[in-house]
């Protein structure tokens, strides 16, 4: 298959990059660096990332973020990035998408275990993580020539501990090559409407 990966160079991205690559003509894509540069905060800019690429038959996002803050000083302005770049990024990767993936082809994007537990300070995550996930439940209904989409909401993983573990206290560490399986379950098998949880 044809895959592009969005945020292939990023902690997640770059683990699902290593377990697809062998088997898949595999291209990076991410702001400043891979083989082609988007701004998923930009209609133009992933309007111009598809074009270049013609045509795929699966698109993964793992890119992403929202503000973690405290909720007594947040302001719109604070949750504007997060809701620009990891909500409406990824649906507007698939709104705009969909018409360059071919029959049968699946997007998987990327939401977390914050829309079910949210961490302290993090109500903005909390918001965009569980819109992502009911964008995926309406959008499976919608899609067509059999094109699939799923979501993987993965808890907090390995590879962040040492990053993120002391904004999530008491979270079990996710292992990689488990939140690896939830992307390959995505793009290599059937499943459709899915969301994909790893939380430990």
């Amino acid at each position: 298959m044809k895959i592009i990966l969005i945020g292939g160079q990023g902690t997640i991205g770059k683990r699902v990059a290593a377990a697809l690559a062998p088997r898949h003509e595999l291209i990076i894509a991410g702001r400043n660096s891979g083989d082609i540069q988007v701004d998923i905060a930009s209609e133009t800019s992933i309007e111009n990332m598809f074009s270049q690429l013609k045509t795929v038959d699966a698109c993964i996002c793992t890119a992403g973020t929202g503000y973690y803050g405290d909720f007594q000083t947040m302001r719109q302005q604070h949750m504007l990035a997060g809701i620009t770049g990891k909500l409406m990024g990824q649906v507007n990767l698939v709104l705009i998408g969909k018409q360059y993936l071919s029959e049968g082809g699946s997007f998987t994007l990327t939401s977390g275990i914050a829309a079910e537990h949210p961490a302290k300070n993090g109500t903005t995550v909390a918001m965009i993580n569980g819109a992502v996930n009911s964008f995926v439940l309406g959008a499976a209904q919608e899609l067509k020539r059999d094109q699939r989409i799923n979501v993987v909401s993965p808890g907090l993983v390995e590879d962040s501990k040492d990053r993120y573990g002391a904004m999530f206290p008491g979270y079990n560490l996710v292992p990689m090559d488990k939140l690896v399986n939830a992307y390959l379950l995505s793009v290599e098998g059937a499943v459709n409407g899915k969301i994909i949880k790893v939380y430990s």
